[in-house]
């Protein structure tokens, strides 16, 4: 059995530990442990020879392939973790693909359920579309559901059919039917390369920006490049790190960067009833970072990213914004199995410096900031829009628009679908930007970026900080303010 030997956090990914083969099937050692060895010996036996039973005596014949996957499948979902799950050779080889950073497809980041009903069609979902990549080019955005590649429907094949649909000849296109909400609209894609970066920097002003879109091998340095990069600026007022819509990556590199700000105490520990799965990892002794930090969140911001954004919280390091975090805070080991298949299982949960879990729950930021929602006439109006296809078919008729004329286009469009001029500038600019790299932000449209840069530049960062919870303070208020509510509720009822 192949152990993969490093921590993972993806949201929806994976969090990887280092262990060995042993230690995934450790028996607990309790007064008891003999009789439930018992009952387990007892119980695969059962297994084994209903396994054969059925082979021999179901009225068609049966690839034990599928008695394979089944029992598997089965038992991880006895667990009802939905972090613990059997993988077939498709989903093994596209977490496989990810973690190599390398691979021939569109760049999207894909799940796909196992279970297909008329009243929820087992699409693919869109979990992150990769940086400059054909998918993250035509405005593809986590959440979307592909309900066609190239015509055929999602829901009625399996995840290794479409892979098989996505990749393919680099320069080849393929043709998919996205859903967004109640809208549906179809995007031509050309198959390219793909190589995922995690980190891109850059200044706004006098503030310095990263942004992380997953944690791998080599973003802590690419963190510590930027930084460096920053040092040079002689009005740098702070920095803004962006881990919105970052679903996760390797736990070593979200400590690692971390211990870029946190001088001492816990960065993140783990804890398991295997002794083996149970780690502190603590912050170094170290010149850190001394200026202003702002982290932005949203509600797709997991894992890796929500272990950075609650130790920097819970040190007092950060100045945290956006949206409430997605709140996974649990531990899994991913492992190969012998058919080119795996599987992933639970086997810790992770904890902030201030010793609190945010599974479930996630991290609420120190100054929320949401972009406002679509009324039901816009809503239809976006829907109609894009069956229409004004916007490509303009844009393909006028390339390389400036601001002035995407602003002036906008004006145009408003006129028959009412929806707001600046989400209408950022449809086209995104329809513009489709055959270039994409950009480091776009302030025109990022009001939550726009909140960040506003409150490095007035200098009030200190005095924000005083007023920020740790995730523990966090809690409490809001265990307390619960049961105040449910007291009311109560009272009301009488």
């Amino acid at each position: 059995m192949n152990l993969i030997k490093k921590y993972i956090v993806l949201p929806v990914n994976i969090l990887i530990v280092s262990i060995f083969a042993s230690q995934c099937f450790a028996q607990s050692q309790t007064p008891s442990a003999d009789i439930q060895q018992q009952k387990t010996n007892s119980y695969l036996s059962i297994i084994n020879k209903l396994f054969y039973f059925i082979q021999q005596n179901y009225v068609e014949d049966v690839d034990p392939q599928i008695l394979y996957e089944g029992a598997l499948r089965g038992m991880f979902e006895s667990l009802d973790d939905p972090y613990s799950v059997y993988m077939d050779k498709s989903e093994w080889r596209s977490i496989s693909d990810t973690t190599n950073g390398s691979f021939g497809g569109v760049g999207l980041q894909i799940t796909k359920p196992t279970i297909n009903t008329k009243d929820r069609p087992a699409y693919v979902e869109v979990v992150q579309p990769i940086d400059d990549t054909p998918g993250a080019k035509a405005g593809i955005q986590p959440g979307d559901l592909l309900i066609k590649i190239d015509g055929t429907d999602t829901s009625t094949i399996t995840m290794d059919e479409v892979l098989g649909l996505l990749r393919g000849t680099p320069g080849e296109d393929v043709v998919v039917t996205v859903k967004r909400k109640s809208v549906e609209f179809t995007r031509t894609l050309t198959r390219a390369i793909i190589v995922n970066p995690t980190v891109k920097y850059g200044m706004i002003g006098n503030s310095g920006y990263i942004r992380i879109s997953e944690f791998s091998t080599t973003t802590a340095a690419d963190v510590q490049t930027a930084l460096d990069s920053f040092k040079n600026e002689p009005k740098i007022n702070g920095v803004i790190i962006d881990l919105r819509t970052n679903g996760g990556g390797l736990l070593s590199a979200a400590v690692d960067i971390a211990d870029k700000f946190i001088d001492k105490g816990i960065i993140v520990s783990t804890k398991s009833r295997v002794s083996a799965d149970s780690r502190i990892y603590p912050a170094t002794p170290k010149v850190v970072w001394k200026l202003p930090v702002i982290v932005l969140v949203n509600r797709a911001s997991a894992s890796a990213s929500e272990i950075l954004t609650g130790a920097l919280k819970d040190t007092k390091k950060a100045y945290i914004m956006g949206e409430r975090t997605y709140g996974k805070g649990s531990v899994q080991i991913p492992s190969g199995l012998l058919d080119n298949d795996g599987f992933k299982i639970t086997v810790a949960r992770y904890y902030s410096p201030t010793d609190i879990n945010i599974d479930k729950k996630g991290i609420e930021p120190d100054e929320t900031v949401s972009y406002p929602e679509f009324s039901e006439e816009g809503k239809a109006d976006w829907e109609r829009m894009e069956k229409d296809d004004v916007i490509q078919k303009y844009v393909d008729e006028h390339p390389d628009m400036t601001e002035k004329e995407i602003a002036a286009y906008a004006e145009v469009l408003q006129k028959t679908y009412k929806i707001e001029p600046w989400f209408l500038r950022k449809i086209i600019r995104n329809h513009v930007d489709r055959t270039k790299p994409s950009r480091l932000y776009d302030l025109d449209y990022d009001i939550q970026l726009n909140k960040a840069v506003e409150v490095l530049s007035s200098g009030n960062w200190n005095k924000l900080m005083k007023s920020t919870e740790t995730l523990k303070e966090q809690y409490a208020r809001r265990e307390a303010e619960e049961k105040e509510n449910e007291g009311k509720s109560e009272s009301a009822g009488e």
